[in-house]
């Protein structure tokens, strides 16, 4: 990699990508102590040897105000700079800023370890439609679909009919005919 090939906008664009990871009302001008440990971690800057997530957030609290809970781009660039010569031993300080810029730019938030729905043989067998009986089994119909209220509850027949009358017109109907 050459060096001074990372330009500060890429940085920043990856800067503003986490800073509004999981937070609705967040801008990307600002970023949180929780943001920036993700940062760190999925962009491999905690290595676990040279960086640890204790070291992130010792240098998050060193270079944010006093009485702020977030820090801005600059201050970032700062925390930066006090990480890179841990996590790049050996190099020169523009060297291992260079290196840990190299892994940040075009790097987003990752979704890993979301919880998924489980997909369990016996959650399979207890939710299949077509094995219930008795008054459950009314609760379908012949696709698996779900009838809804009635098939919770007796709907009573208010249409104004008697049940012997129905189909054949209304009671005048009868009485006239008689």
């Amino acid at each position: 990699m050459a060096e001074s090939s990372v330009s500060m906008a890429d940085v920043e664009t990856s800067f503003q990508k986490f800073a509004v990871h999981g937070d609705t009302k967040a801008t990307g001008k600002e970023m949180n102590g929780k943001n920036f440990a993700k940062l760190c971690k999925d962009c491999h800057v905690i290595d676990g040897k040279g960086v640890t997530s204790t070291d992130i957030d010792i240098v998050f609290s060193k270079v944010k105000a006093k009485s702020a809970r977030v820090i801005t781009f600059e201050q970032f660039n700062q925390a930066l700079t006090e990480l890179a010569p841990k996590r790049f031993k050996g190099k020169s300080k523009e060297e291992a800023l260079q290196q840990l810029y190299g892994l940040i730019v075009g790097k987003e938030p990752a979704n890993v370890g979301v919880t998924k729905v489980a997909k369990a043989a016996a959650v399979d067998r207890l939710t299949d439609t077509s094995k219930y009986t008795g008054a459950h089994k009314e609760r379908f119909d012949e696709s698996g679909k779900g009838k809804g209220k009635s098939g919770r509850e007796e709907i009573p027949d208010a249409s104004g009919y008697v049940a012997s009358y129905k189909g054949s017109g209304t009671y005048d109907d009868k009485v006239k005919n008689a």
